[in-house]
């Protein structure tokens, strides 16, 4: 019989407020900034991992999920591009670092 192995969700409250203190990514708002999940890879109310995500003001992060004005996947590429926006300014910031 196979065994399967369970990954864990990477979770860090730190690595989230860090996120949601940047400003939006998208339209550079500050002050309304939430660490934004990707909305890939998991489903039914299970969010990725908490490194997944990316400084959205609510409006910005509420038209992504919304999905009205771009299809699927155009929402994935301007959030995947969020993310890496997002992991840019949090190394800028010197919220990232290697020991």
């Amino acid at each position: 019989m196979p065994s399967f192995f369970k990954v864990k969700t990477w979770r860090s409250d730190k690595w989230l407020r860090a996120v949601a203190e940047l400003p939006c990514v998208l339209c550079e708002r500050e002050g309304m900034t939430q660490a934004a999940h990707r909305n890939m890879g998991k489903g039914l109310g299970i969010k990725t991992d908490d490194c997944h995500t990316a400084a959205l003001c609510v409006k910005c992060h509420a038209d992504l999920d919304s999905g009205k004005d771009l299809d699927r996947e155009q929402r994935r590429s301007v959030m995947d591009a969020a993310i890496l926006d997002t992991l840019l300014m949090l190394v800028q910031a010197g919220k990232v670092v290697l020991k």
